[in-house]
Order: structure tokens, then C-alpha cells, then sequence
């Protein structure tokens, strides 16, 4: 009880913080004020979270699971999580990796590596969730309750200690913000306005469904990246045009699509309020592209672990990541290592008790033998 309350403590101090800065540095929205939509919990809630009353066959999070990676009124989840105490990191939100064919105050090798930076920063993330995952069970194979148990919300900052479930959630989920700022800050799938010339106030829009092979999050290979891709520059008093470091650069608020109400049942969307996001359909297909790379990034983390711990604990590992009560609906899916030595040890019990049996019966049968020779012999 102490932990959740501390938790909630101090989430209400970052939230008064957030609603303190420009509504634009937080992405998309992680709170319901200043303009957002919890549009993060919402997206994450249309990718993973199950059919109400259903039970998650590892493709789904079920609703107490679901609170604790998407958030919910008390709490960031995990993909929020990077607005509590990342909201300055680029890398975090793939933030400044701005570029513009023709004459522009950064190459476009600069760009690229900015970009490198934002998908190194969710691959480390990623892999911390795969790491955490490994204390869910113990050595036998079998779920841990202390480490999956519920009763209190993760708290995915400060130093509170959290069972192994939040800290494999927050792995998760601090990837899954940045992926999904990828389709609200860049133009990977949006279109420019029509009405106007091309210019850093109007940057070219890419037009591509998600996900993105630039999200390839379990390779560690730079993947390649298109000429006219680029994201937006950010500062704290960001504005179009752009002042300071992101003066004459393409800005985050001029190319943001950060804000408008997602269903989160759906994944539908309406009133769409940033002047990028009201172009076209721009709002909805950069929702749609953060749904299904959500949906990706969940299915390659599901993959890692079967890479990672082999195919019967990576079962157990996803069922205890995605049911609200692991404990008791989990184990009867025990891992196959944990059923193969068990079946091992019982072969080699069986094998000891008929080789004692054998051996006894030969030494019978020679006590028999010698009994009966004719003497002389």
C-alpha cells in the first residue's frame, strides 16, 4: 500500500509539472489537460488491450495488466513513462533528426544519426524489458508470485522497487512511446498541405503505412533511411518559425500530430488540433501507424523471449506479462524445461529400478547355478 501511494504522490507532482510546460513537449498526450487526450494510453489500449470480459491468449494485456502498460487516471504506465523523466531526451521521443533536400542548416548524415540515436535509445529499452522478464520464474520454471502480484500500481520512476512484471512492462513501454512518437513527429506517414510550397514550414509528408522496418528493434544493423524523411526540431519555446537551436529548421510544432481523441476500443479518431495533424487525414494515419507498429513491437518483444529463454518459459513469461492474476491461471502452461526434467527425472528413476532389478535377478540365478553343480566339477 505504501508503494502505490508514493506512486500516486508522485505522479501527481509530475502531472502539475507536464501541465506547467508548453503542451507540446509531452507527444503525444499522456494526460487529459492542456490539450491532450491521454492519446499514449489511448493508442497502446487500442493495440493490446483484450475484449472486455476476454481472457488474453498472449495477443491481448487483460485489464489490470493493461493499466499498468498503458496507464490509466492515477498513473502514466509504462508507455508514459518517458514523460515523467525522459522529456528533455530526443532520443527518447525521436525528436531532431530534421532534414530538407536543397539549401538546410543540418545534412542529412546529421539527421540519420540523430535518428540512430532514437532507435539505439528504444532497442536498449526493449531489451531491458526481455532482461527483466527472466525473474518471473524461478529456476524450476514456475511463476514467482511476488513478482507478478498486482495489489498496487507499477511506479515507473523514482526509487521505488518493483516486482519483476513492472520493471518487464516498463521496458516494454518506454519502447513503445518512442515508436509511437516516430508516427506523430516525423513525416513517415503523414502528407504536406497542398496549398502551400514545400518548406521548412511545410516539409514534404512520406505517405507510408506503419510499421516501419526503421523500428526493427530486435536487429541491431542500421537499417536505411529514406532521403526526404525527416522529424522535427525541438526546443521549449518550440513555435513555427523556429527560434534558438531550431531556428530555419523544420520544428516539432509545425510537423507534430500529437493531439486529438483516439478510441481507445477502436483506434478511431477525431478532432484532430495541431495544424500538421488537421492536413488531410494526417491525425488518424499517424494513429494508425503507432496502432500497428504498437502491435509489432509487442509481437517481436513476444519473439525475443522465445529467442531469449527458449519457447516454454517465453510461454509462461507472456502469459504472466498479460493475465491479471498469472498465479492462478498460468500454470498449467509450465514450460517444456521444466516438463522435460521432470520427465527426465523419472526416466532415470525407472532406468535405476530395473537395472536394480536386473542385476538382482542375474545374481540369483548364478547363486542357483553354483548351488546345483555335481561336486568334483
Amino acid at each position: 500500500m505504501r508503494r502505490d501511494w508514493l506512486g500516486f504522490l508522485i505522479s501527481v507532482i509530475l502531472i502539475g509539472s507536464i501541465m506547467s510546460m508548453p503542451s507540446s513537449a509531452t507527444a503525444f498526450g499522456t494526460i487529459d489537460s492542456g490539450g491532450q487526450h491521454r492519446e499514449h494510453e489511448r493508442i497502446t489500449r487500442a493495440a493490446l488491450a483484450c475484449a472486455e470480459g476476454a481472457r488474453s491468449n498472449g495477443d491481448c494485456f487483460e485489464p489490470k495488466s493493461i493499466d499498468q502498460l498503458a496507464g490509466h487516471e492515477k498513473t502514466f504506465g509504462g508507455v508514459g513513462a518517458p514523460d515523467s523523466d525522459e522529456i528533455s531526451d530526443p532520443a527518447a521521443h525521436c525528436d531532431n533528426a530534421d532534414f530538407l533536400s536543397g539549401s538546410y542548416p543540418r545534412t542529412r548524415e546529421q539527421a540519420t544519426a540523430q535518428l540512430m540515436d532514437c532507435v539505439a535509445h528504444l532497442r536498449t529499452r526493449l531489451r531491458e524489458g526481455v532482461d527483466s522478464a527472466k525473474d518471473l520464474l524461478n529456476e524450476q520454471g514456475q511463476i514467482v508470485g511476488d513478482e507478478v502480484g498486482l495489489d498496487a500500481d507499477c511506479t515507473f520512476f523514482g526509487p521505488v522497487p518493483n516486482p519483476a512484471k513492472c520493471d518487464s512492462i516498463e521496458g516494454l513501454g518506454r519502447a513503445l512511446h518512442g515508436v509511437q512518437d516516430f508516427y506523430s513527429h516525423s513525416n513517415w506517414a503523414d502528407e504536406a498541405d497542398p496549398s502551400r510550397p514545400i518548406r521548412v514550414d511545410n516539409p514534404p509528408g512520406m505517405n507510408r503505412p506503419g510499421p516501419s522496418p526503421i523500428l526493427n528493434l530486435r536487429g541491431d544493423r542500421a537499417p536505411t533511411v529514406p532521403a526526404e524523411l525527416t522529424t522535427g526540431c525541438y526546443v521549449l519555446q518550440d513555435r513555427v518559425p523556429g527560434v534558438g537551436e531550431c531556428e530555419e529548421r523544420i520544428t516539432h510544432a509545425g510537423l507534430n500530430k500529437d493531439k486529438g481523441i483516439v478510441d481507445p476500443g477502436t483506434g478511431s479518431t477525431t478532432g484532430p488540433t495541431t495544424p500538421r495533424g488537421m492536413v488531410k487525414q494526417n491525425f488518424a494515419k499517424a494513429v494508425a501507424g503507432a496502432t500497428n507498429e504498437t502491435r509489432r513491437q509487442w509481437r517481436d518483444f513476444r519473439s525475443e523471449l522465445a529467442a531469449r529463454y527458449g519457447k516454454g518459459r517465453a510461454s509462461l513469461m507472456i502469459c504472466a506479462l498479460t493475465r491479471d492474476d498469472p498465479v492462478q491461471h498460468c500454470q498449467g502452461q509450465q514450460p517444456s524445461s521444466a516438463t522435460t526434467n521432470s520427465s527426465k527425472w523419472v526416466v532415470t528413476s525407472v532406468i535405476i529400478v530395473v537395472a536394480v532389478a536386473v542385476l538382482t535377478a542375474a545374481a540369483f540365478l548364478l547363486r542357483s547355478r553354483r548351488r546345483r553343480r555335481p561336486a568334483g566339477l
